[in-house]
């Protein structure tokens, strides 16, 4: 399948630090503008979060579909919220309301105390268990010739039906994680399996963990997902002087959030992913190509937060090795949401695209360089 390009929707203006789980506006003239922008600018998907105080994430990704034309909404779901019958049946709607662009990523839930502020009490393995049932369940109501029943160990029902079903029969399934509970799940239930940014060595281990529990599920390979925060400009040096600009707004924030100094003071995170970023922070600040690790020290890890630093040259070529290894779906959102998304959409996706066109025709070697990239990028990137 064709290399494919995700962002993610913000809720309203202003930098994407450590915070912003605590920021609950919602302001509908710039989700659209920003939808419309990820739409024109060539992005393929687009992430709607989840979290326990942010608008509701089902009316937010019906909001970015009613208001775009061709991206895909990738709805991000707590199977501990809503019971699934009922969530087979609102997707369903959704999807047929977006003519069948949506896609679901399911949140198992890295942190206790996140998951009890919405009632759910399952320990991380319980929690990953009920994922797996869960997404059994909404592939049996959408699969149905009629009513179904279940009896599992987290859901029982009796003669469910549904009238409405996903435009293509299904909808894809997005697992992610960095746990061997992670893996299972996503090997034997995942279309589509989500990483954070970590260097190639630790990304490509991941990967065949994923496709080792597919392999003995005999099921198709997921496709793998992999997240950054690209930070470019037209030279190197501006592109770091920016980044280092960007590490101090993350870190002032992080001084100023209440939400944050109680979510740092429990110490190393609970999350397999988080602590996983922050131990290769120890080992080195920059990684490969281009991977910078500060962002997650600044932020504790606080979800997808390392970043790609260079001109749109360089961040290409680092999607690119990613893609070397079994990447293609290249999740890429900034610290300034709207601006970046529209700087990516210009510098970065053009190079990346190119590239791979060049390849499909048997040529080899990268197809840009610093004579066409200065034609490419005419003005300093925000």
């Amino acid at each position: 399948m064709p290399v494919e390009f995700i962002s993610a929707v913000h809720t309203a203006p202003g930098v994407n630090g450590p915070a912003a789980s605590a920021r609950t506006g919602f302001d509908p003239d710039y989700v659209r503008r920003y939808a419309r922008a990820l739409d024109d600018g060539g992005f393929d998907h687009t992430l709607v979060a989840y979290h326990s105080a942010s608008p509701d994430a089902l009316q937010l990704a019906q909001f970015v579909a009613t208001h775009t034309e061709r991206i895909r909404p990738i709805l991000a779901h707590r199977p501990g919220v809503v019971f699934p019958t009922h969530a087979a049946r609102a997707l369903a709607t959704l999807d047929r309301i977006s003519d069948g662009r949506l896609s679901l990523h399911i949140i198992s839930g890295g942190s206790d105390e996140e998951q009890r502020r919405e009632g759910d009490y399952l320990n991380k393995a319980e929690r990953y268990e009920r994922s797996d049932e869960y997404i059994q369940v909404l592939r049996k109501v959408w699969t149905a010739d009629g009513p179904v029943s279940h009896e599992g160990r987290y859901f029982t029902f009796e003669g469910y039906h549904s009238d409405v079903r996903p435009v293509n029969g299904l909808i894809p399934v997005s697992v992610g994680g960095s746990s061997q509970d992670a893996y299972r799940v996503g090997g034997q239930q995942g279309d589509i399996f989500g990483l954070w940014g970590e260097p190639l060595k630790e990304t490509a281990e991941q990967i065949a963990a994923v496709n080792a529990v597919a392999d003995a599920a005999g099921r198709p390979h997921p496709r793998i997902w992999v997240s950054f925060r690209p930070i470019i400009a037209p030279t190197e040096e501006l592109a770091w002087e920016k980044a280092h600009r960007t590490l101090g707004v993350l870190k002032a924030e992080s001084a100023a959030s209440d939400a944050f100094r109680h979510y740092r003071a429990e110490g190393r995170p609970a999350n397999v992913g988080s602590q996983r970023l922050l131990d290769i922070a120890e080992r080195g600040e920059v990684h490969d190509r281009c991977l910078w690790t500060a962002p997650a020290v600044a932020t504790n890890a606080a979800g997808a937060s390392t970043a790609l630093v260079g001109t749109p040259e360089t961040v290409a070529k680092a999607l690119l090795d990613y893609v070397d290894i079994g990447c293609d779906l290249l999740s890429i959102r900034g610290y300034d949401p709207l601006n970046d998304a529209i700087d990516y959409a210009r510098h970065v996706l053009p190079l990346v695209r190119q590239e791979l066109a060049h390849r499909a025709t048997g040529a080899q070697g990268l197809s840009f360089g610093s004579r066409r990239l200065r034609a490419t990028v005419p003005g300093e990137c925000r």
